[in-house]
């Protein structure tokens, strides 16, 4: 659901995925993708997808370089996800699962399909 202003509103309850997830997969769809925007399509706050980003550059999962006022995200996807549970899973296979999964979805509703590299 989408509030007055245009944002989603947040979530409650439990979710499948987690935030990290869903802000990487934001970024997978788009490199150049501003925080502004992956806070709106994640529904969460501004400060909780730098928070997030932050995690996953500590982790290197995930790094940036500045161009202008814009920043430019890589994703590293032969990093190993984190959890016991997904030992050998590599970063690019959930990226993959949640991009054809998206494509699908907006094949659905008759939009273009967004690519894996987010170009």
């Amino acid at each position: 659901m989408v509030g007055v202003d245009g944002v989603p509103e947040p979530h409650t309850g439990w979710t499948f995925l987690t935030s990290h997830a869903r802000v990487l997969a934001s970024i997978a769809d788009n490199h150049n993708v501003r925080v502004r925007d992956i806070a709106a399509r994640c529904r969460l706050t501004e400060r909780a997808v730098q928070k997030i980003i932050s995690d996953l550059e500590q982790d290197g999962y995930l790094s940036h370089t500045r161009h202008g006022r814009t920043n430019r995200y890589s994703i590293d996807p032969s990093k190993v996800l984190r959890h016991p549970a997904e030992a050998g899973l590599k970063v690019a296979s959930l990226l993959s699962m949640l991009a054809r999964d998206e494509a699908e979805r907006q094949t659905a509703l008759g939009a273009p399909a967004p690519t894996v590299d987010g170009n």
